[in-house]
């Protein structure tokens, strides 16, 4: 029987809808070539100058990459016979929203709407987009009918289940259940008095996990690990993150050290360390950023001086996640004195005491204070200085230096994945206490949920999520199969921060003022989704990153 609400021969009409977006983003990538191109290359300085611009491309391309990833889901969903009404209502409306946004305006941030003119495209240009199949689909696809029909059968389902199948194959499923049992009945109970209360996750959580494998489930299994895919890393985080980001963000650091050993370690040290790493038995923290430098790493100032066969580190960092009761440092410092940019830079695998709540860091010639924050606080935040701080020459990362900043390039792909990852869980928290609160609360004689701006506002979340979910399981599964993937887990990221803060705070809005409340944990969420945009390449950084890729 055919479903009034599903547009007709919905497949082939998304189908059709790709190659216009596909030629205005070729359009605006030559418009803005013109403008930045100095003497045969791209200009960082010109990018800079046109910095709107170029972001809004970026956006574009994330847009464009976005459809194109729904479309390949879809399309293997109706292959085989997965394609249901939930699926069918998620794509109709994704399309429908983002290509009425293309052509209307981007949302880069709340007050920042991208508009076609910003990138250089003209009306001729939009008009060439409107193909009667986009037409139907900006026109039909997102209406308030389609909204109210997915919370309906969102309603019908099970609260601790995705909205709508996520094209994984079956062991990828049962993974995220197995971490999605352990997020309800060892996590959401206790994740909120965590946070008011401002405590590190219990040791015992921590323990768990690694029992779980979640700190070697990508190290190869020859290293003590379970070498499983990155596409698994994505579904744990994914379901950690969605009962609490600090838990799921456990095993970044986890993930950042063994890649950086992986790619960069001599046999020695990937023989020594990742076996520990993969085990839980050795906690890392990645200590790069510094003071007034952020996302400029190549300012960095921190210094190792080597004397005799070691090091001695001395400067400031800032922003460094979990320092307290780790054991070894993933150490970015500057050992060429004579450079000022990021070919002076080593990277170090410094060893230190882990500490407790009376003495955070016992550790000789290393001091630290904590950073107060407003969320994401499971691991704490600190500041540490360095005065002297001895470190074995044996862990100088790789045997030579000046390679620091490269071996931490090549970690850029897997943290962005997993934070995109991240983004999804923290963004399906946000849908998951909403709806609980729309159901439960009444109002005016009935629930809020029965009201079509809160309905609304429940599927756009679950439609976001999904289109971040299929890219980022992309990005994923082009770095399983040894392809570049800088370019879409920067996307990933890019979208997913923005699809978490604004379910976070869409939920907030549909508890009123309760949502205002400490002791509600859409609170809490508000705060964790906030930080998404900001770490592992704050939102402009990564647009700028992203700009630079496809004008290359």
């Amino acid at each position: 029987m055919t479903n009034p609400l599903v547009l007709p021969d919905l497949l082939t009409l998304t189908g059709a809808a790709i190659p216009p977006v596909d030629t205005l983003l070729e359009t605006a990538k030559t418009r803005l070539r013109d403008l930045t191109t100095q003497d045969g290359r791209i200009s960082g300085a010109a990018i800079e100058t046109n910095q709107t611009a170029a972001h809004g491309l970026s956006w574009l391309a994330t847009y464009a990459q976005a459809l194109t990833q729904m479309q390949a889901w879809a399309e293997a969903l109706q292959k085989d016979g997965k394609f249901g009404e939930v699926e069918q209502i998620i794509h109709q409306i994704a399309f429908g929203e983002y290509l009425w946004q293309i052509y209307g305006g981007i949302p880069m941030s709340q007050g920042e709407i991208i508009r076609p003119q910003d990138i250089g495209l003209s009306q001729d240009d939009m008009r060439a987009i409107m193909t009667p199949e986009v037409m139907t689909l900006t026109q039909s696809g997102n209406s308030q009918a389609a909204r109210t029909r997915l919370v309906e059968l969102m309603v019908e389902q099970s609260a601790n289940v995705t909205v709508g199948a996520t094209g994984l194959d079956d062991e990828l499923e049962m993974i995220r259940d197995q971490f999605r049992r352990f997020a309800v009945e060892r996590v959401i109970p206790h994740a909120h008095e965590w946070h008011l209360k401002d405590e590190l996750i219990p040791i015992e959580i921590i323990d768990a996990l690694a029992e779980m494998g979640v700190f070697g489930l990508t190290i190869p299994e020859d290293m003590g690990g379970f070498g499983l895919s990155k596409a698994s890393m994505v579904v744990v985080s994914e379901e950690l993150s969605r009962g609490y980001i600090g838990v799921g963000s456990l095993a970044t650091r986890s993930e950042i050290a063994a890649e950086l050993i992986l790619c960069g370690g001599t046999d020695e040290q990937q023989q020594k360390w990742l076996p520990k790493i993969a085990s839980g038995e050795t906690l890392p923290t990645a200590v790069f950023t510094e003071p007034n430098t952020g996302s400029d790493l190549g300012s960095l100032r921190t210094r190792a001086v080597k004397t005799g066969d070691d090091y001695t580190v001395t400067g400031n960092k800032t922003w460094i996640t979990h320092a307290a009761r780790t054991h070894v440092m993933t150490l970015l410092a500057r050992t060429d004195p004579d450079t000022t940019d990021h070919r002076g830079l080593s990277m170090f695998l410094a060893e230190k005491t882990p500490g407790s709540d009376e003495n955070p860091f016992p550790t000789e010639s290393m001091t630290g204070g904590e950073i107060e924050v407003l969320g994401y606080r499971g691991m704490k935040e600190y500041e540490l200085a360095f005065d002297g701080f001895h470190v074995k020459g044996e862990n100088l990362l790789g045997g030579v230096e000046g390679k620091g900043f490269k071996q931490l390039m090549q970690t850029f792909e897997s943290a962005r994945i997993q934070t995109a990852a991240r983004a999804i869980g923290v963004a399906q928290s946000a849908l998951d206490i909403g709806m609980q609160y729309a159901q439960e609360r009444k109002q005016f004689g009935k629930s809020l949920i029965d009201f079509p701006r809160v309905s609304g506002k429940l599927a756009m979340m679950a439609v976001e999520i999904m289109v971040t979910r299929q890219l980022t399981y992309y990005s994923a599964w082009q770095k399983d199969h040894d392809q570049r993937c800088d370019l879409e887990a920067g996307m990933a990221k890019l979208l997913g921060a923005r699809v978490a803060w604004a379910a976070a705070d869409n939920a907030l809005q549909i508890h009123g003022g309760n949502g205002f409340a400490l002791e509600y944990q859409i609170s809490r969420i508000l705060c964790d989704a906030r930080i998404l945009n900001i770490f592992e390449g704050a939102a402009e950084i990564q647009a700028t990153v992203i700009a630079r890729r496809l004008l290359a």
